[in-house]
């Protein structure tokens, strides 16, 4: 333990953000990150707890207080070494990842808790800046192939895992470039997508053939190859070729709202409006793109695709942005004591909040309204909470004008087109069943086809989406070796 009464003397430093004015002009990243110093003096306030509760707090189980220890140090490759042991890709839980680790810190009992996750920012972009970041190709081939469906942040740790561990893996991605959800709904502001090209550099230096614009198993109802992918495989191509396959597709069913004037122009879900915008600032060319200058935006939903809603909307130069949450609004601080080491309920307020938008609660749409086939307001009521079932307000419908609503209330399920063509069963929530028992986690119903992910576990972060894809990794390569090294 570097400085035992560091906890005592020293404030938690945040990292700084540009100005507004300054990070709306572009979709870049505008998180000032803590230079060497700051970091040193952010690990000192570590307590090493005799039990780390951030440790399970985690998903990944990141070892928190040895990388702390090691910054305080001055000792920057190895906490690289330790941060890397059981996260394959810091630079993205570092950025967006909440950090329900530091719900768990124990100095948060009552006091701020220990900046984790600036931290691990601050490790992995200096191991980037200095090189200690380098392929880890496997010693020895193990003669198997395995397809990993979903390049996601699931798909690419399963990927990565499995590679070091001497398979011959493919990762199949039915869009045209790899990230999944990371590339295509995660704003770059808030993480550009630099980040995950050298990650993909890596990958295939490590042995990973990546094949994107190909579409595992039958299209939906209705749709063409040419909207989805280049080719198309099917399952059973794929169970022929490959001694296993791991599915890591997303959470990609969103969520709808079946009010009426729901088929008025102008009502979109939230990613059919941030994928187009990642792609044009990726350089491709769009016709009709949707955007929100000079509109009215109403936002359904209060979570983070919402806020990432509210940014893009934001940097388009809409002319309003309200974010509607059916939720009461929550507490600005939370019952520590009660909620302590979990993820508590809390008012949470983004960058995308401070850089403008009217924040409504306890809100429901009723009706959509519209004129010539478009969409000019919405109908809204109040709504209270007793006994956990939601009543509207006597007397409290209001109309409020908007000229583009965005959908942003989750996802409820992955689309089941895949699921349906390797005949893989579901839960009571349309997710692949698998367990993540020690012996045969992650193994569908169908045989050699694992799951994991979102596809498996339901919407979720992208820090569990790693931990899933990693231990997923290490029951593929039991199955297929009788054993495994890959840590779980």
């Amino acid at each position: 333990m570097g400085k035992i009464t560091g906890f005592m003397e020293l404030e938690r430093l945040d990292e700084g953000y540009k100005p507004v004015p300054e990070r709306l002009k572009n979709y870049k990243e505008f998180v000032i990150g803590l230079d060497d110093q700051q970091a040193k003096q952010q690990s000192a306030r570590c307590m090493d707890c005799g039990t780390p509760f951030c440790n399970s707090g985690c998903p990944v189980n990141n070892i928190i207080p040895d990388f702390n220890e090691l910054v305080y140090q001055g000792d920057w490759q190895n906490a690289s070494e330790v941060l890397h042991s059981t996260n394959n890709f810091p630079e993205f839980t570092g950025r967006i990842c909440p950090a329900p680790c530091e719900a768990a810190c124990t100095l948060n009992v009552n006091d701020d808790a220990v900046g984790i996750k600036s931290i691990e920012h601050a490790i992995i972009d200096r191991a980037w800046s200095e090189g200690w970041v380098q392929p880890r190709p496997a010693l020895q081939a193990s003669g198997k192939k395995v397809a990993v469906v979903g390049s996601g942040p699931a798909g690419m740790a399963a990927a990565q895992q499995l590679a070091r561990a001497g398979h011959a893996v493919t990762l199949f991605e039915k869009n045209d470039r790899v990230g999944g959800l990371l590339r295509y709904g995660i704003p770059d502001f808030k993480m550009e997508k630099s980040h995950i090209d050298r990650r993909v550099v890596q990958l295939e230096a490590e042995g990973v053939t990546i094949r994107t614009g190909v579409l595992v198993g039958a299209l939906p109802e209705g749709s063409k190859v040419t909207n989805w992918a280049h080719e198309t495989v099917s399952p059973a191509q794929l169970q022929q070729d490959f001694d296993a396959v791991l599915l890591t597709g997303g959470a990609e069913q969103s969520r709808d709202l079946p009010v009426p004037g729901r088929e008025l122009a102008g009502i979109h879900f939230a990613m059919e409006f941030l994928p187009q915008q990642n792609k044009v600032n990726a350089g491709d060319t769009l016709v009709d793109q949707l955007r929100a200058e000079g509109k009215q935006v109403i936002v359904i939903g209060g979570g983070d695709t919402g806020s990432d809603c509210v940014g893009t909307s934001n940097r388009h130069g809409a002319a309003s942005v309200t974010q509607f949450e059916v939720m009461p609004e929550p507490p600005v601080e939370e019952n520590r004591p009660l909620t302590w080491p979990y993820w508590p309920l809390k008012l949470r307020t983004s960058s995308s909040h401070d850089e403008g938008c009217e924040r409504e609660f306890a809100i429901s749409t009723k009706e959509f309204l519209g004129a010539d086939g478009k969409v000019t307001g919405l109908k809204t009521v109040r709504v209270e909470w007793k006994d956990g079932k939601m009543a509207e307000v006597p007397g409290s419908e209001q109309v409020l004008a908007a000229d583009l609503v965005l959908l942003a209330m989750g996802f409820v399920s992955p689309v089941a087109t895949m699921l349906d063509a390797f005949g893989i069963e579901r839960d009571a929530r349309g997710n692949a069943r698998a367990g993540t028992d020690l012996v045969g986690g992650y193994a569908t119903n169908v045989s050699k086809v694992f799951a994991a992910g979102d596809i498996r576990r339901g919407q979720s972060l992208v820090v569990w989406a790693i931990r899933e894809g990693r231990q997923a990794a290490r029951a593929v390569d039991e199955f297929l070796m009788g054993f495994s090294e890959l840590p779980r």
